[in-house]
């Protein structure tokens, strides 16, 4: 059993904490918000994620997992240390280090020999001599490792990617190290990949992009079955079934949102400029990601009789995607946002409750409900952001009855056309 210490009990950190705790590890969150950390060792989850909080419930009860205020506190005695704090995206694109590079010298002068410290932030390639640099000038010396350990977990499933993931990606310079770090996981089903902190830095940026370009790439191409009369689905269905491409990522929608695939293709994209690459694929990808939230917009505009000035417009769902409350770049907040400054009255229900009180003070205006039938009360169009499951089941002859005209601009292609047109509904997809 190894002591690990993880600065920063926001989701990568949170995660991360109760997973170790439940391999077998001696885990120690640690966070600059008191409260948070009350919260937490009462076993008060502040996220929306299936599983996490009988984990957290779980390690606490078993005496390996506890909550602390300050790095400082967590890494006296720890074999181990993850930076899982933000790296938020600056102006430039850029990730910003401010929180990894203040968290290293923080930590620095309490740090043991033969301490590593693993970076499982997102963070640009070079981070890792970043925080040896500066651990160097702090003084840290005597047997201190860097390593990277990047995480690819998906909301709403994290729990799941965790602890059985594709793969585990380690970066490290020292051979020494890098098994040390992987010894964490041994119970954990999943190839390990060793190689440098440059690569497995890039692996994280790269694998992100990867995915984004696929969501960019069957968004074109649903514009495209639009202006031709083919059905997406049917064509993403035909391209999956090859085991070159895959089915998954192969959904259109709004766009990518959240809080990986936007920040990370904005810094992958400056890191090539910064190289002096032209990555004009990527710009493509971003670019299209850009173009699918204004069409969502055009799509309502257009059922709404071309002119949103005046009009009620309803949504269903305003998280980034369906079983998570993050908000984080969300293209159901970029519409509703555009469909206000076109003059528009906006009526929201988001089952996920903290986001949709987030959601109230994020954009003033946004008229929030309690329910999916509120929210169609006098509506000329109603909008499906969010591919919430619960949606598929409303009583469908109830929210004809509450609309002015029943158009409904299906974003997800979550609902059935056929069983929506057959009960006198306008229905327009995407792609479809």
């Amino acid at each position: 059993m190894s002591k690990v210490a993880i600065i920063g009990a926001g989701y990568v950190g949170l995660t991360t904490a109760a997973c170790l705790a439940s391999l077998g590890h001696d885990v120690t969150g640690a966070d600059i918000d008191a409260d948070r950390v009350a919260r937490l060792n009462r076993g008060e989850i502040p996220i929306l994620e299936d599983g996490l909080p009988e984990l957290v419930a779980d390690g606490i009860a078993g005496r390996r997992l506890r909550f602390v205020v300050g790095a400082v506190t967590a890494v006296g005695n720890a074999d181990f240390v993850f930076l899982c704090v933000p790296t938020p995206q600056a102006d430039d694109g850029s990730a910003d280090l401010g929180f990894v590079e203040a968290a290293v010298r923080e930590i620095a002068p309490k740090l043991r020999p033969g301490t590593v410290v693993i970076n499982k932030s997102t963070v640009p390639v070079g981070t890792t001599r970043i925080v040896k640099r500066i651990l160097s000038d702090a003084g840290a010396t005597d047997r201190i490792y860097v390593a990277s350990n990047p995480e690819f977990l998906r909301e709403g499933v994290a729990v799941s990617d965790f602890l059985h993931p594709n793969r585990v990606v380690i970066g490290c310079e020292d051979p020494e190290a890098a098994v040390r770090v992987s010894d964490l996981y041994r119970n954990v089903d999943a190839p390990i990949l060793v190689t440098d902190a440059a690569s497995a830095e890039m692996i994280k940026y790269a694998s992100n992009a990867f995915l984004a370009t696929k969501i960019s790439f069957i968004n074109a191409i649903a514009g495209l079955c639009e202006a031709v009369d083919a059905d997406v689905r049917e064509v993403a269905l035909g391209m999956g079934y090859d085991t070159r491409i895959g089915f998954e990522f192969l959904h259109p929608g709004p766009g990518y949102g959240g809080s990986c695939f936007p920040k990370d293709t904005a810094a992958l994209l400056h890191t090539a400029r910064s190289s002096g690459f032209d990555f004009s694929l990527l710009q493509g990808v971003i670019d299209v990601n850009r173009r699918q939230h204004e069409r969502m917009v055009e799509k309502i505009r257009n059922l709404a009789g071309g002119d949103l000035d005046g009009a009620t417009i309803a949504v269903w769902g305003l998280t980034f995607k369906a079983k998570t409350d993050d908000l984080r770049d969300s293209p159901a907040l970029y519409i509703t946002d555009h469909l206000m400054a076109e003059g528009a009255k906006v009526r929201a229900y988001e089952p996920a409750e903290e986001a949709a009180a987030r959601a109230a003070t994020m954009q003033p205006g946004l008229e929030i409900v309690s329910d999916a039938y509120e929210a169609v009360a006098g509506a000329s169009v109603l909008g499906v952001l969010t591919e919430w499951d619960e949606f598929r089941w409303v009583d469908f002859e109830r929210v004809k009855a509450g609309m002015t005209a029943p158009n409904v601009v299906d974003t997800r292609n979550l609902l059935d056309p056929t069983a929506l047109r057959r009960r006198g509904f306008t229905y327009v997809g995407v792609g479809r």
